[in-house]
């Protein structure tokens, strides 16, 4: 099949998924999120494919939900953010970790948001030396989801969690590496071929211990992934209902200072 918003090519044995909207870096919409969970659940889990290589067309990986979009209204005419996380993105973010073969994630650029969330919910995340991670959500009003409440402080501990999910930082791609956010930083000219090169010997690998390594570290460091992607669901639901929320978008788009109240 042929997608609008992203590029899937099977090579042998290994499965290369493009994030393809380069003029947003990337942003997820709606149709950009039902175009990877096919691929998710459909291409990428032909057992077939034995690895699986994702990464973003041109200067960045993903910057994130599309503010400029927005999401759809729900019967009280707000935001359904819980519909969206539910039913799109929260089962992408599942579905990377139920793959049985590894997925590598090659970071070529900005990983905000949602966009960092996928990063991190990859087996392996390889990271080009300008690139960085952000849990940029508390700029807007909101907070961490795509399961970033579990993978980041079960990666960087609980000091470092609340640094990223509190202020909002960037964090540098020589810094994602030593918090252990990430497993290999490469020059920029020199990240697509080592990912290339690891995702080859990967699907030239056992790929059943592969699967098996997965699933019991799935539920050693995640053995409630689901609930608390429902939690992060809920809470995000309620948040996008508050003036801050509403304020921090504006201001997003009027590339200004938001003015948050607290309400």
């Amino acid at each position: 099949m042929s997608y609008e918003n992203l590029i899937w090519e099977r090579d042998g044995g290994i499965g290369r998924l493009t994030l393809n909207r380069p003029d947003s870096l990337n942003a997820w919409t709606a149709d950009f999120g039902r175009d990877l969970k096919q691929v998710i659940e459909g291409e990428a889990a032909d057992p077939a494919v034995r690895a699986v290589l994702v990464t973003g067309a041109g200067r960045g990986f993903s910057s994130g939900a599309d503010l400029k979009e927005g999401f759809e209204p729900a019967e009280d005419g707000m935001p359904d953010v819980r519909k969206e996380l539910h039913t799109l993105y929260h089962p992408i973010i599942a579905g990377v970790r139920r793959l049985e073969k590894p997925v590598v994630a090659a970071v070529n650029g900005p990983a905000v948001g949602i966009g960092a969330s996928l990063a991190f919910a990859c087996d392996l995340v390889l990271a080009a030396e300008s690139s960085f991670f952000g849990l940029a959500f508390v700029n807007i009003g909101l907070m961490p989801d795509g399961g970033s409440t579990l993978f980041v402080p079960t990666a960087v501990g609980k000091a470092r969690a609340f640094q990223m999910a509190l202020l909002g930082e960037r964090v540098d791609a020589q810094r994602a590496l030593d918090w252990g956010l990430v497993n290999f930083v490469h020059p920029d000219d020199r990240l697509m071929p080592e990912a290339n090169e690891l995702v080859e010997k990967l699907a030239a690998g056992p790929t059943r211990s592969y699967a098996s390594s997965k699933q019991a570290l799935n539920r050693m460091l995640y053995p409630d992934l689901e609930g608390q992607l429902d939690l992060e669901a809920e809470l995000q639901h309620t948040l996008a209902r508050t003036r801050d929320f509403q304020e921090g978008v504006t201001a997003f788009v009027q590339k200004r200072a938001p003015e948050f109240q607290g309400a």
